[in-house]
């Protein structure tokens, strides 16, 4: 396929060097024919009688002279303008033969002498331009629009001429279009001539304004001498007109109605665009979407995607994520650190409730006019991806909310995309073929899509492929790069009378380069237009009127004050707390079970010491009671003794002892000895010693 592609620049780099050459040849057969002519005409005066040298002219005039000739060689004729014989450029140094003598054409009668002021108004009526009277025909009747159109301009052929205009039918605006040049050029005027002209004819526009210059479109014109000679030059009948306008602005950043989306309704493609994000952590922040919407978890803010990133990398979520499958831990981790740092940005401003109703878009005015909805972007330098991002969403919202018409008369929609280049710079296979797909099938619900860039290669080529009007402003070609995006740019253009790569680069400000497409769908012979000057004014509108003018809006009051709906964060949060309870709850009734645990184990130590000194003191008792028992024995068989030995006594006792001698001896003796004693004994000791019977 390369080489293919090097074959056929090489063929045609190799046909522009036998054009330049040819042309060269033309050039030096064209200088030969002009000394042949003026020798000719030298020897004209001695062909015949002189006539008297002191007689004065016919009527005074002078001797004719011959025109010179004709790029193929033939001399041209004397009663018209050299621009009637020829379909290429005059020759350098050539000049028409009727042309007058106060004329005051350049010799390369290419353009205007002035290609800034009015039209015609420095060059001669005759003037030569690069096509001829074929060409200009033919542009006449390419663009002769039966119905409602958009009136551009001029054709330009060396001078404005007014009585050929160039215009796009309004039923072909939904064949989309593109509006390019380099910077300085007149894209925001030509921008602001379109979005004019359409809500004139009762179809709504929407374009963002990048400068803040658009705003002016919604106060009436001032007029000066200079801008109503240009503008009769071109045949424009310029009067001061205000257009229907309302404000917007990004989250409430800048001064207008605030614009927001959900973080749900953004998407996942479009977020991973504006994050940077690489194709796979494009999928897994689907999957993450994806797992939003399976648990019931609105992604409203920001705040709602991180949170559910933060639930799905913690140790409460871990198993959630593992059922996700293909997203690992870290990669979660790349994209919330993007989340983080995209937020303290200020972009979380973009993102909430109440989300636009992209229908309030198709509004139009009492009298029938289409309103001109602006978008104010004071910060798009600061971050370009959110913008041109966030008008990517709006786009895709309005394809998905309006039904299919088919083609009409008139689109529902324009829709303008300024800065271009920062969509499609750095996007994805994936988000370049969302826009695709949408660019080619909004087409049938009414909308036309016009990209404003700076160059026809800031558009990928299956978008670019999908316009059918471009008004190309004048290119530069100071760099390699601009040279190649400047034979890039030919290329797609039909083919014409015009050296293009000399024309590109040498239109003025507020002039232009276009096709389009006809009420037929074909396309417009390429015409070099002076464009009409826009009727709202060019500045832009006095800060104190707009911030009135955004105040008695209607939306203000539905759309003025930021809501926060219960959503991911907080059903996160209470999810969180719930589980932090259940924690706490589970850790008391751990603490309660290990604290009954011990008070078993409590209970169990003191009844074993309970039992411990139970058996002790029943040891003890046990040890008091063979002890008592000992004693009590020992004091049983002291009993006996002193009873077998008071029996002996008594036994053995003589006859001849006498009371007296017994109470003076052993007055107990006597008394134990005596039968009452011994009762009176057994009793003492029985008593006692069934005593402690009892205790055991």
């Amino acid at each position: 396929m390369s080489d293919a592609v090097e074959q056929a620049r090489a063929a045609a780099a190799a046909a522009k060097a036998a054009a330049d050459e040819a042309r060269r040849l033309a050039d030096e057969a064209a200088a030969r024919a002009e000394e042949l002519a003026a020798a000719l005409a030298a020897s004209v005066p001695t062909a015949d009688a002189a006539p008297d040298a002191d007689a004065p002219d016919v009527a005074g005039a002078p001797a004719p002279t011959p025109a010179p000739a004709a790029d193929d060689g033939t001399p041209a004729t004397t009663d018209g303008p050299a621009s009637s014989s020829g379909t290429g450029t005059a020759p350098p140094g050539s000049a028409p033969a009727s042309t007058p003598a106060d004329a005051t054409a350049p010799a390369d009668a290419t353009g205007p002498a002035d290609a800034t002021g009015p039209a015609g108004a420095t060059g001669p009526a005759d003037a030569t331009g690069p096509l001829g009277p074929d060409a200009v025909s033919a542009v006449r009747d390419g663009y002769e629009v039966t119905g409602s159109a958009l009136e551009l301009g001029a054709l330009v052929n060396g001078e404005a001429l007014p009585d050929v205009q160039v215009r796009i039918p309004l039923g072909m605006l939904n064949r989309h279009g593109l509006v390019a040049g380099a910077t300085g050029t007149g894209k925001t005027r030509t921008l602001q001539l379109l979005a004019e002209q359409i809500a004139a004819n009762g179809v709504p526009v929407f374009a963002a304004d990048i400068k803040g210059d658009l705003s002016g479109l919604a106060v009436p014109g001032t007029s000066s001498e200079k801008l109503l000679a240009r503008t009769a030059g071109i045949g424009q009948d310029w009067q001061a007109v205000a257009s229907e306008a309302e404000f917007y602005s990004l989250g409430g950043q800048g001064t207008g109605v605030p614009i927001r989306a959900t973080v749900s309704g953004f998407g996942p493609l479009l977020l991973s665009k504006v994050l940077g994000l690489n194709e796979t952590q494009e999928s897994s922040l689907g999957l993450v979407f994806h797992y939003a919407e399976q648990a019931g978890l609105p992604l409203v803010d920001l705040s709602d995607l991180r949170s559910v990133l933060t639930f799905l990398v913690s140790d409460d979520g871990k198993e959630e994520l593992a059922e996700l499958g293909g997203l690992s831990k870290q990669t979660a981790g790349v994209i919330l650190r993007e989340l983080i740092t995209f937020a303290d940005q200020g972009a979380d401003q973009f993102f909430g409730e109440p989300e636009i109703d992209t229908q309030v878009f198709l509004r139009t005015a009492a009298d029938g006019r289409g309103v001109v909805s602006l978008l104010e972007v004071p910060g798009v330098q600061d971050q370009p991806q959110v913008f041109s991002t966030f008008l990517m969403w709006l786009l895709a919202d309005l394809f998905n909310e309006i039904p299919e018409v088919g083609d009409q008369d008139k689109p529902k929609l324009v829709f303008f995309f300024d800065e271009a280049h920062l969509l499609f710079n750095g996007a994805s296979k994936d988000f370049t073929d969302q826009i695709v797909r949408t660019v080619r099938l909004i087409r049938s619900k009414g909308v036309g899509i016009f990209f404003v860039t700076q160059t026809p290669k800031d558009v990928p080529n299956d978008v670019l492929a999908q316009l059918g009007s471009r008004i190309q402003h004048q290119l530069r070609a100071h760099t390699p790069d601009d040279a190649k995006a400047l034979r890039a740019t030919v290329s797609t253009y039909p083919s014409s009378d015009y050296d293009l790569g000399e024309v590109l680069t040498s239109l003025a400000t507020g002039e232009a380069i276009v096709t389009v497409m006809n009420e037929k769908g074909a396309p417009t012979p390429v015409a070099w237009t002076r464009l009409r000057a826009p009727q709202g004014s060019m500045d832009p509108m006095p800060a104190p009127d707009l911030e009135a003018r955004v105040q008695s809006s209607p939306l203000l009051a539905t759309y003025g004050t930021r809501v926060d709906p219960d959503s991911a964060y907080e059903m996160l949060a209470r999810r969180m707390e719930a589980a932090a309870a259940d924690a706490a709850a589970a850790d008391a009734a751990k603490a309660a079970a290990a604290a009954a645990a011990e008070a078993e184990k409590e209970v169990a130590r003191a009844q074993a010491t309970a039992a411990k000194e139970a058996a002790a003191k029943a040891k003890q008792e046990e040890r008091d009671r063979a002890a008592a028992q000992k004693e009590y024995e020992k004091a049983q068989r002291e009993f006996e003794r002193a009873e077998r030995a008071a029996e002996a006594r008594r036994s053995g006792r003589s006859s001849t002892r006498t009371t007296a001698s017994r109470k003076a001896n052993d007055p107990l003796s006597d008394l134990l000895g005596s039968g009452l004693g011994r009762t009176i004994a057994k009793e003492v000791v029985q008593g006692i010693f069934s005593t402690l019977r009892r205790r055991r």
